[in-house]
């Protein structure tokens, strides 16, 4: 059973960075899931992929990881490229775009 440590990215209709200062511990799942043929459901017997455990730094998940004898993985996050701009760049002398307003 393998488990992934990884610091969770912020959702698309998130704009802050609000819970993703925390790292994650999830397991691998260790069997496909099936689709029931009466229902219809999508469904899995391993019931490992229900947990997720929460750690406020990646060495504490390493250190439960290794305590329990659990196999991972450690996933780093890339860091969002983010452009600093100004609203009162729009109306710099020296402005490169033409003014469409």
């Amino acid at each position: 059973m393998v488990a992934r440590i990884y610091k969770p990215a912020r959702t698309a209709t998130q704009s802050g960075l609000a819970k993703t200062d925390h790292w994650r511990l999830e397991f691998e799942p260790e069997a496909p899931r099936t689709v029931e043929p009466l229902m219809g459901y999508t469904s899995s017997t391993d019931m490992a992929q229900q947990v997720r455990l929460s750690f406020d730094t990646r060495e504490d998940a390493i250190a439960y990881a290794e305590k329990n004898g659990i196999a991972y993985q450690v996933f780093e996050a890339e860091q969002p490229k983010r452009r600093l701009a100004a609203y009162s760049d729009n109306f710099k002398f020296n402005r490169v775009g033409a003014w469409t307003h």
